[in-house]
């Protein structure tokens, strides 16, 4: 669909034409909406939802945001079959896949719209402006997924974001630490538990085992040891403090819900 209007002038009959081609694609992909949508204009973002006259009179005086060119808001998919291997940028598939974790994530904290209504901003706002191609979220999770790649510190991270600050355009938004970063990427991040195990791999301390402070099966201490420390016996084995081995389990379902959150991936793991 030609969605070249959107850059078009607000006084043009292209762009009145486009607005009205807009709403009623809105309206036919999503009919149960009652006449009430996001408004994708570039004062509301998509984070407000509006009636469809009121859309109307938005995008004619603050204009359509031009960084939304994929209306998942307003009934828009990637159909399977339209997922082919070798068509697709790594940009394109890590746009597609930002669009379905938002939309994953969108179900686990709508109890907290606060994180909700910032992390669809963070999605929809230019990484600095004019830039079309990057957003805030998208650019950090580009970056984030370097750092995991080549396995970078958190000190490295943070001395290369403050680099990127001050190369990109003045009143960028790319934050300049990693604990910011991270704050910003938090509703994103899935779920896991910790579950302390024993240092010698023969036990996970949960279920019958969750209150023991040392392993039934080779009696080693389910606590680091002290400093200055190295008796084993009963005697010295402590009954709190740091654990010596700590499991990472990422629940089942929602990590289904990840593989299967991008087309083309659920596609090849089918």
């Amino acid at each position: 669909m030609d969605r070249r209007w959107i850059r078009a002038s607000r006084l043009s009959d292209e762009y009145h034409e486009g607005i009205e081609m807009f709403i009623e694609y809105a309206k036919t992909n999503m009919p149960n909406n009652n006449g009430v949508f996001m408004c994708p204009c570039k004062k509301c973002f998509c984070l407000v939802p509006m009636e469809v006259d009121d859309i109307r009179e938005h995008l004619i005086i603050y204009g359509f945001d031009e960084g939304y060119t994929k209306w998942v808001w307003h009934g828009e998919n990637t159909p399977i079959n339209e997922c082919r291997n070798n068509d697709l940028s790594d940009d394109e598939i890590m746009g597609d896949r930002l669009d379905d974790m938002i939309r994953d994530v969108e179900d686990e904290i709508n109890e907290r719209p606060h994180v909700l209504e910032r992390l669809l901003s963070d999605a929809q706002k230019p990484l600095y402006p004019g830039c079309t191609k990057y957003r805030r979220l998208s650019g950090l999770l580009k970056l984030f997924n370097l750092k995991a790649k080549h396995g970078w510190s958190d000190k490295s991270f943070t001395d290369l974001l403050n680099v990127l600050k001050d190369l990109l355009p003045e009143e960028n938004e790319l934050p300049n630490w990693i604990y910011e970063a991270k704050k910003i990427l938090c509703p994103m991040v899935m779920g896991y538990k910790k579950i302390h195990a024993c240092p010698n791999d023969c036990i996970l301390y949960r279920n019958e085992y969750e209150n023991c402070h040392s392993c039934v099966k080779c009696g080693a201490s389910c606590y680091k040891k002290k400093e200055g420390n190295d008796n084993d016996d009963d005697d010295n084995v402590v009954t709190k403090g740091p654990p010596a081995k700590v499991l990472w389990y990422l629940p089942i379902i929602p990590r289904f819900k990840r593989l299967y959150a991008n087309a083309r991936d659920a596609k090849n793991l089918t």
